[in-house]
């Protein structure tokens, strides 16, 4: 079991994995902590259906990938009834800027663990890959989850101070994109927490909170104090899947309103309640 601060903050993209038995989660998602895990992963995964390749490390969706077969008519059945082979042609965009490459497989699986290498081809992303470079005690891994087509109306941020829900953000990308990241363009429009349009997120969330922290193994521990998780829509209108859970860059600059809850919040997270309320009296 995690036992520091260092250790939480390397499973947040773990995260998924973890969670993808909750009604949140996703069954086929992934972690690569080493590259043979990751050859024959991702193999088999983007012959089934079009993924999402996450990196640990980076910020502003740096390092994540939008994985579809260029020729869509190949995808398998039933997970684990193909593996793609390694001259397949992808069509892939990064996170960040939106950008599109084209590549094999085997170059994608060498610019992930080696970079930029002649055997990787010519790429555009300033980005270097080697996303396994330092090993799992410098935080490398890699995340594989379903590509979900409707990304393209945006992502559902879910605002959190401990277990309260201050704010919903619905990050929709640019026309044309997938990214929700204001450097791309995104357009945020907020909502209450309460907000009629999101009731089955809502509900469905509160009916995961008390489970999410022992789904990480961290059984008695309090969730972060500012953390966020953000929401893709599935199939259905009331289908809501998490897409990235974040505790380690996440602030209110823009709800200083809400300042008051984060110091309740933080004074109950470190002392008992009763005592709490016996030292304001």
């Amino acid at each position: 079991m995690p036992e520091t601060s260092q250790n939480l903050i390397i499973l947040v993209p773990q995260a998924l994995v973890k969670i993808r038995n909750l009604r949140c989660g996703l069954a086929d998602t992934a972690v690569y902590y080493e590259p043979n895990s990751f050859y024959e992963g991702f193999r088999k995964s983007i012959a089934f259906r079009p993924r999402v390749i996450k990196q640990n490390r980076g910020s502003q969706g740096e390092g994540i990938w939008i994985c579809k077969l260029k020729d869509e008519s190949r995808y398998c059945k039933e997970f684990g009834d193909a593996v793609a082979p390694l001259d397949a042609q992808l069509v892939l965009m990064e996170a960040n800027d939106n950008h599109v490459e084209y590549h094999t497989v085997e170059e994608f699986l060498e610019f992930c663990v080696h970079g930029k290498t002649l055997k990787a081809g010519e790429w555009t992303s300033l980005g270097k890959g080697k996303y396994f470079e330092g090993g799992f005690a410098a935080g490398a891994m890699l995340v594989d989850q379903r590509f979900l087509p409707r990304i393209t109306e945006g992502e559902i941020r879910c605002l959190m101070i401990g277990s309260e829900l201050i704010q919903i953000v619905h990050k929709k990308p640019k026309e044309g994109g997938l990214s929700a990241t204001l450097q791309s363009g995104a357009i945020y429009t907020t909502y209450s927490p309460d907000d009629p349009k999101f009731a089955a997120l809502i509900e469905n969330f509160k009916v995961d909170l008390p489970t999410i922290m022992s789904s990480f193994g961290l059984e008695g521990e309090s969730l972060p104090l500012l953390w966020t998780a953000d929401y893709i829509y599935g199939d259905k209108d009331d289908d809501f899947y998490v897409g990235e859970f974040n505790c380690s860059c996440v602030g209110i600059t823009q709800q200083l309103e809400k300042s008051d809850i984060v110091a309740r919040v933080a004074l109950e997270t470190v002392f008992s309640t009763d005592q709490v309320i016996e030292d304001s009296i």
